[in-house]
């Protein structure tokens, strides 16, 4: 049976599975033997654990921490906001990995769709919120801070038939889906906060976008970029704060900008990225990784631990997976975790797209509100 026959198969049984994209395609997990529901009484048992076997491949975790989970871990406290009961983090151990190429095919089964999303925050009250937090940013409480918006709707979703066409228009290098029995989570994150190998580790933050149009090509929109006093500060702020951060796990004089401001290309726009690189100091764990790095700032805003309490006070929907972390543990210590944005969430027959755009001194209502959407259109259209 071919890799593709077998996807299908796995598809079509009820398995749960998870399909990450890899440097040369995508990671099928299945066959899972362990599930574990984190919450904030457990998650450090988990981050604390130590394994015997750590030569297969199978030897990891795989699965994701939600934004609720990570704050607690770092002792942010989020008020009472309305909530889906959706976990707060799941990990799974596989016992099968499969590896399929880039292209993805998966003969579709017609589901029930709904493209008519409702946002939570309208243009009248986004503005309200992006004054108040002007406001702030003048008195000098934050200096950047990313505003959350969520399209709803009602709908059955087939997450493979989505996935696998969003891969075909919008392959992002964080790609990836979770199929399970009451919930699936389809995305294409193009962003990676952690990816560790023995004593090396590196981030990869994203802070500038501009919409793709026919006349701006990937030397115009570096040209954008550069010359836009915005998208630069936005951009030095959270470089800038993501270095603070890796710095806190290694050695001095480590940390290191590999890559400065270059552009990469989406579907419908164009991202401003940087390669920062560092090495571990000795006795460095995950777990003081983990609560270093999450949330990753670049979708959260800086400083981190007061934009956080500044944001946890103003939303009053809970943000589920929406800016938490997926990826993997292994159990010789390796990981890899992106930052969750662009995403779909589907629960209960309802699915849900969050995304945020940052807010500087400079920044304008208007093109941060439409900034939005344009980042939740690839998503959205995947409905029509």
């Amino acid at each position: 049976m071919n890799k593709q026959n077998q996807l299908a198969e796995i598809n079509n049984s009820g398995k749960a599975y998870i399909i990450y994209k890899s440097k040369k395609g995508f990671n099928l997990y299945t066959d899972f033997s362990k599930k574990i529901i984190l919450n904030n009484k457990n998650i450090k048992n988990f981050l604390k654990k130590r394994f015997k076997n750590k030569t297969k491949k199978t030897d990891l975790f795989i699965g994701f921490f939600g934004y609720e989970l990570l704050n607690n871990l770092i002792n942010v406290k989020i008020p009472r906001q309305k909530s889906i009961n959706f976990p707060k983090g799941i990990f799974y151990k596989p016992e099968k990995i499969i590896n399929l190429s880039n292209n993805l095919k998966y003969k579709s089964i017609k589901d029930v769709r709904n493209s008519d999303f409702k946002i939570n925050i309208n243009k009248n009250s986004y503005t309200k919120i992006f004054d108040k937090f002007k406001k702030k940013i003048k008195s000098g409480e934050t200096y950047q801070i990313k505003i959350c918006t969520k399209y709803k709707t009602k709908s059955k979703i087939n997450p493979l038939d989505f996935f696998t066409r969003l891969s075909k228009t919008n392959l992002a290098p964080e790609a990836f889906m979770i199929k399970d029995r009451n919930y699936s989570i389809i995305s294409c994150s193009p962003e990676n906060l952690i990816t560790k190998i023995g004593s090396e580790i590196s981030t990869k933050p994203i802070a500038g976008t501009v919409k793709k149009t026919k006349s701006l090509n990937k030397i115009k929109a570096l040209n954008y970029f550069k010359k836009n006093i915005k998208e630069t500060k936005e951009h030095n702020m959270i470089v800038d704060m993501e270095r603070n951060d890796l710095s806190r796990v290694c050695r001095v004089g480590s940390v290191k900008l590999s890559k400065q401001k270059i552009v990469e290309e989406y579907k419908d726009l164009f991202h401003y990225v940087s390669l920062i690189k560092g090495k571990l100091k000795k006795n460095i764990k995950n777990i003081d990784i983990i609560k270093a790095m999450m949330p990753g700032g670049s979708v959260i805003g800086c400083p981190k631990i007061n934009t956080l309490n500044l944001l946890n006070k103003q939303e009053k929907e809970n943000r589920n997976i929406y800016t938490g972390s997926f990826g993997y543990i292994k159990f010789n210590g390796d990981m890899r975790f992106n930052i969750i944005i662009r995403s779909i969430l589907n629960f209960k027959n309802f699915s849900e797209i969050s995304v945020a755009s940052g807010v500087v001194v400079d920044s304008n209502s208007s093109h941060e509100f439409n900034e939005n959407f344009i980042k939740a259109k690839a998503l959205i259209d995947l409905f029509k």
